[in-house]
């Protein structure tokens, strides 16, 4: 076994539609996930916030500026062979400003909550993807085989009670 030596940090937000029926998704174009839908979000950059660099990045993407957003989750990404884990923390938002717009990074598409095309996302997507949908906050790990497909191990945990969302991971407690 070996540890996490290091970690970046990444964000992901979903747009809910105010009526809280359909969720806004990005079919990634170039990059990292290319071909996949996903949320939106990339690398927070030096000197950024969590929520501003969340906040930059939906812009960048989709042309939206988020009004509210709620970090409902984070998630902790390793890959064999690798020991950087992607700390991605993830936001929900039902408020914001614009139309979404297709961008050279991606093309977003609204999918009602029973028709969120998982067989398009990322794997790990259908384990976590539900508490969203229930309003739960919550934590996990995913770890992926070289191939960045196969999920080898993972856990997840719902923050329950007067329990609050950790700010980050601790790198040594993040065993490959």
């Amino acid at each position: 076994m070996a540890l996490v030596t290091s970690k970046k940090l990444l964000t992901l937000i979903l747009i809910i539609d105010k009526e809280g029926k359909k969720v806004l998704l990005g079919m990634k174009k170039r990059g990292f996930g290319v071909g996949k839908f996903n949320g939106f979000g990339g690398k927070v950059e030096k000197g950024e916030t969590i929520e501003e660099g969340a906040r930059r990045e939906l812009l960048e993407e989709a042309e939206i500026e988020a009004i509210d957003l709620e970090r409902v989750g984070m998630l902790m990404f390793t890959f064999e062979k690798d020991l950087v884990g992607l700390e991605t923390h993830i936001f929900v938002t039902t408020s914001y400003k614009g139309s979404p717009q297709e961008t050279e990074e991606m093309r977003p598409e609204w999918y009602t909550f029973d028709q969120i095309p998982f067989d398009q996302m990322w794997s790990d997507d259908k384990h976590w993807f539900p508490y969203i949908l229930e309003n739960q906050q919550f934590t996990g790990h995913f770890h992926f085989g070289e191939d960045q497909k196969a999920i080898l191990k993972h856990n997840l945990n719902v923050i329950q009670g007067n329990n609050k969302l950790e700010q980050g991971f601790e790198l040594d407690k993040i065993i490959l």
